[in-house]
């Protein structure tokens, strides 16, 4: 072999160690690993979340669904002694209640409803409006002659239908949309363009005379980190909260879903305690919707993993138990026996995710433990 040909390879290996360290290094910042390495996550004594949680006058609660809670009973069990509050994943959802355009079907959100109340649970409604989760005849059937009328029967029926048994409902989830070129921030979208940017403030009046005494919130995404993006969606998400203040619309809450990424750098306290402090003075309550820490990106060591995502929750929840108009904190499941995230962002490496309070054996995590601690440091409301 030539010196030319040597001298090649060696350039060519070099510059494959070079792309592989990169991969590796996009994988996680190690130094999230170091912050949290010697962080004692212990706790003081065995009281379940819900009762942390409601001696700071606060609400801990998850997203469950029927199958789950229906077929394993040790799991609804665990539900019931760790959750104040359910959430449905699914089954108050468009396409899981409207099978035709014509017929509703309650039997799964009946049941779900039911068993909050024999458990003593207060129940989430999610959600009225949103882009996905559509039934398939909602692309051929629905048009601006009739949306107003279908959005409001919808409305009338669902929230109507459990007046007096729903804590609180996402009226709207994620109509903010910076990306999509609207000045005003908004998604471009078949209720937007069917009936204008009103269509948010029609859904909160009809849920409202539908059931009065319902807590209604706009729930919205990606509002944590420190990015031009993200920072685009708080603004927008602001701006829209204050235009339907300003309407006199029965808006009530902000719900922040704070899907969390463990390998994320950009975590900001300051911007998200300013957030939180700007929506607080429009006079409306926060919700911590949808919680949860993805690990895909994470090393495959289950002790460097589960620090970093109890890190991940720790920090956050430490700024936003700060905040007086917080009252709940829900995460997006219990267990990581079931989880979103085991589908819709799995681990190269194909090892089980985990990135809920609960192991996929029903046991506390340090995610469980961080939580805690976030609880018990928090003031009293």
């Amino acid at each position: 072999m030539t010196k030319r040909k040597i001298k090649r390879r060696t350039f060519i290996l070099g510059l494959g160690g070079f792309i592989l360290a990169s991969k590796i290094k996009n994988l996680y910042k190690p130094s999230q690993a170091a912050n949290y390495a010697n962080r004692d996550f212990a706790v003081v004594g065995n009281s379940p979340l819900r009762d942390r949680f409601a001696t700071k006058g606060l609400l801990y609660g998850a997203a469950v669904s029927h199958r789950s809670l229906s077929s394993d009973l040790p799991f609804a069990n665990r539900v019931a002694a760790e959750c104040a509050i359910l959430v449905p994943e699914s089954e108050l959802k468009w396409k899981a209640l409207r099978p035709t355009p014509d017929r509703f079907s309650f039997a799964a959100s009946d049941w779900l409803v039911n068993f909050a109340r024999s458990q003593g649970l207060l129940m989430r409604g999610h959600t009225l409006v949103w882009h996905e989760a559509l039934p398939k005849w909602f692309a051929t059937k629905v048009d601006s002659r009739n949306a107003e009328q279908l959005l409001q029967q919808h409305i009338a029926t669902v929230v109507g239908r459990y007046a007096g048994k729903i804590h609180s409902w996402d009226v709207v989830n994620e109509a903010v949309h910076p990306d999509d070129g609207r000045t005003d921030g908004l998604r471009q979208w078949p209720w937007l363009q069917f009936l204008g940017p009103d269509y948010i403030e029609t859904a909160f009046r009809a849920a409202h005379e539908a059931d009065p005494q319902a807590m209604l919130a706009y729930n919205d995404h990606h509002l944590e980190y420190d990015t031009k993006d993200q920072e685009a969606r708080r603004t927008a998400v602001l701006k829209l909260l204050e235009r339907l203040k300003s309407r006199g619309t029965p808006i009530h809450a902000l719900g922040i879903q704070a899907h969390l990424r463990g390998d994320a750098d950009r975590f900001n306290a300051k911007k998200l305690k300013t957030f939180m402090r700007d929506v607080a003075s429009l006079g409306l309550k926060i919700m911590i919707t949808e919680m949860d820490v993805t690990d895909q990106k994470l090393p495959k060591n289950i002790d460097t993993r589960d620090r970093i995502v109890a890190g991940s929750y720790e920090d956050y929840l430490n700024v936003a138990l700060e905040e007086p108009a917080v009252i709940a904190v829900l995460t997006w499941g219990l267990s990581d026996r079931y989880t979103w995230l085991e589908s819709q962002k799995p681990r190269k490496d194909r090892a089980p995710v985990r990135p809920l309070p609960l192991d996929a054996k029903l046991k506390r995590k340090l995610a469980w433990n961080a939580i805690a601690r976030a609880a018990d440091s928090a003031l009293k409301q």
